[in-house]
């Protein structure tokens, strides 16, 4: 099969003949229709997370058709049209049983613990746990944008911040993170300010529900969503909430990042963290789905022989990219 392959961090990949995956006697392999392009993706090429080896095929947040699986896994699932969370849980952990798959510390993750969906196929392990089988409705484009960027911000929202219906909400970064988080937070009814440095950027998140848009912090929110990884905008973004405020940080931040915590303190803020959405919520993210929102992020639709530069260009404009390999 063809597939992206990193042989260097940092150094431009070369798409190539490579071996297909087998599906592991939990796991199935999904022949790829769609991948998003994601930040993720982005810090796995530059080398920032421990978990990649090299040479490591990138991709994580994808949709497609389940072409076979392993000796446990019913077979039920073949042809059917799936996506999956970006943390597959192992589903048998203490963790797992408590209900926090998108924590499991057994997770395996495509494009980071073994080859991601940059490719004509990809490998899923825990298949019984993780496979989520598509509703007619939803396309495989619109599929791929869920596996991180809008699970993750779908988990912030309701799941972390339980954002209320008018309380007003800044969205820093409107990248597909940042613009998944205003479609969800001005859904539930909240008054969303998108901030970003981005012109266009910002008129795609005002179209996308934001009421107000800024090119910098804004003061006295209920909660912040801080999607652009930005260490020192975290931390203004903590500061600038009013008191008794919710900051959720979604955004990877690989270097750390110094938190103001005498504000912390003296505001009573709760800074809390949002890492993905386990398989077993994907059914409530699915029956609200906002299709023609969703749809509407993706800007650039690229075969997998743009994946590179597509990666090379993550953030320079606005909106999603999709592979299609």
């Amino acid at each position: 099969m063809r597939a992206l392959v990193i042989e260097e961090f940092g150094r431009p990949g070369v798409v190539r003949e490579v071996e297909r995956p087998d599906a592991a006697p939990d796991g199935a392999v999904v022949q790829v229709a769609a991948t998003g392009v994601c930040r993720s993706d982005w810090h796995a090429w530059q080398g920032h997370d421990s978990d990649v080896s090299l040479p490591f095929v990138p991709g994580h947040e994808f949709a497609g058709t389940v072409v076979s699986v392993g000796a446990d896994v019913d077979r039920r699932w073949i042809g059917r049209r799936v996506t999956t969370p970006f943390v597959c849980a192992c589903g048998t952990c203490d963790t797992c049983a408590a209900g926090d798959h998108q924590v499991c510390p057994n997770q395996q993750q495509p494009g980071f613990t073994h080859d991601g969906s940059y490719a004509e196929f990809v490998a899923v392990r825990y298949a019984e746990t993780n496979l989520v089988a598509l509703p007619d409705a939803v396309s495989f484009d619109v599929a791929a944008t869920l596996g991180c960027r809008y699970a993750t911000a779908w988990r912030a929202v309701h799941r972390r911040a339980k954002v209320l219906p008018g309380e007003r909400v800044a969205v820093y970064g409107c990248g597909g993170l940042g613009l998944s988080a205003v479609i969800i937070a001005s859904a539930v009814g909240a008054v969303v300010t998108a901030v970003d440095s981005s012109a266009d950027a910002r008129e795609l998140a005002h179209r996308l529900g934001a009421v107000s848009t800024s090119d910098r912090v804004v003061e006295d929110m209920h909660v912040s969503l801080e999607c652009s990884g930005n260490a020192g905008l975290a931390d203004a973004a903590i500061v600038a909430l009013r008191r008794r405020g919710r900051h959720v940080q979604i955004g990877l931040l690989p270097g750390g990042a110094h938190v103001s915590m005498d504000a912390v303190i003296a505001k009573e803020i709760d800074v809390l963290g949002s890492h993905g959405l386990s398989a077993r919520e994907y059914p409530e993210l699915l029956r609200e789905l906002p299709h023609v929102a969703v749809e509407s992020m993706i800007a650039r639709h690229e075969r997998l022989e743009g994946a590179q530069l597509a990666l090379d260009a993550l953030g320079a404009s606005a909106g999603v990219t999709l592979l299609h390999p």
